[in-house]
């Protein structure tokens, strides 16, 4: 499984950001790697220099082996909040995904 990490400029002052998503990620998504070729997650500050609360937001696109991609999105008050919100929403999406697939498969 294939991973890109997109962020603004805003976020990438926080050391290992990208890494440690990853890496949160690979982990979560185990199960799945053999069922998708790729993740892309975009993180971003939506408020920049201006500050507030809950302004990160991180969107996860899982592309699943021959099917259409599905995408999440979350937002918190600091990245790795925001990346962990969204994995356990891909979670759930691709639980329901695969397991739709694999109770009804294409003949």
């Amino acid at each position: 499984m294939d991973f890109q990490f997109n962020t603004d400029s805003s976020v990438m002052g926080t050391e290992n950001v990208a890494e440690r998503i990853e890496t949160q990620l690979r982990e979560r998504l185990a199960r799945f790697a053999d069922r998708l070729t790729r993740l892309e997650v975009h993180v971003v500050d939506e408020n920049a220099s201006r500050g507030g609360a809950d302004d990160k937001k991180c969107t996860i696109e899982a592309r699943p082996r021959g099917g259409a991609p599905v995408a999440v999105t979350a937002t918190a008050g600091d990245v790795d909040s925001a990346a962990r919100q969204a994995g356990a929403k891909l979670v759930s999406l691709l639980d329901s995904h695969f397991g739709k697939a694999d109770r009804h498969p294409r003949g």
